[in-house]
């Protein structure tokens, strides 16, 4: 973990990108992220991180790189999706990104890259259309927001992009835990916010 942090001190905090490794440079969404990537790396100006994998991951990065931004990323030896397992990304140098061995490591590298600790740091977590392993890290960060434990001074954003309306049962999952007992009322709003975007794309935690 230690060198996801020298990592991070190097390159920089930013906008961090979570999302599925499956979606190819076909698929409406890679594009969508694509432009997402470059416009908020224009717009922020800061380093964007991912998972260093395939994907949706592979079109953030192309987008920011495409805005003439710094990159970074953790990866993973092999992604859900993937037959075999490399150390190694396509076309990113060594010095921006570190292959994790563990999970945890990749995580611990995700939630410090958005740490906001004064007003000058352009911090977001996105979250794109993804599977198991997008809402496993996206969870695990909107708990530690939740509870205050991210280690962050200021409200770190927290953008979850609702392509299609690919997020939509979801968010009608969580509101139906309020209804249920199992969240708090008003806890699920306390997370989320509405902001209008292009195709009633989003939702944003502000």
């Amino acid at each position: 973990m230690e060198q996801c942090y020298e990592l991070i001190h190097r390159l920089g905090r930013g906008v961090i990108y979570l999302g599925s490794s499956r979606m190819g440079p076909t698929h409406s969404h890679y594009l969508q992220a694509l432009e997402l990537g470059r416009e908020i790396a224009n717009l922020l100006d800061c380093t964007s991180w991912s998972g260093a994998g395939p994907g949706l991951m592979d079109a953030a990065t192309k987008g920011a790189l495409q805005a003439g931004k710094p990159v970074g990323g953790f990866k993973i030896g092999r992604e859900a999706g993937e037959w075999t397992a490399s150390n190694f990304h396509p076309y990113l140098p060594l010095e921006v990104y570190f292959t994790c061995r563990f999970f945890s490591a990749r995580k611990h590298g995700l939630v410090d890259a958005v740490v906001r600790n004064c007003s000058s740091d352009r911090t977001a977590v996105v979250a794109l259309p993804g599977g198991i392993g997008t809402l496993d890290e996206l969870f695990e960060i909107l708990a530690l927001i939740q509870l205050e434990r991210i280690g962050s001074q200021l409200q770190v954003p927290v953008l979850l992009m609702n392509y299609d309306s690919f997020y939509s049962k979801l968010l009608d999952f969580l509101d139906d835990c309020e209804n249920w007992g199992t969240v708090s009322k008003g806890e699920v709003a306390s997370l989320w916010k509405e902001k209008t975007m292009p195709l009633n794309s989003s939702r944003t935690k502000v």
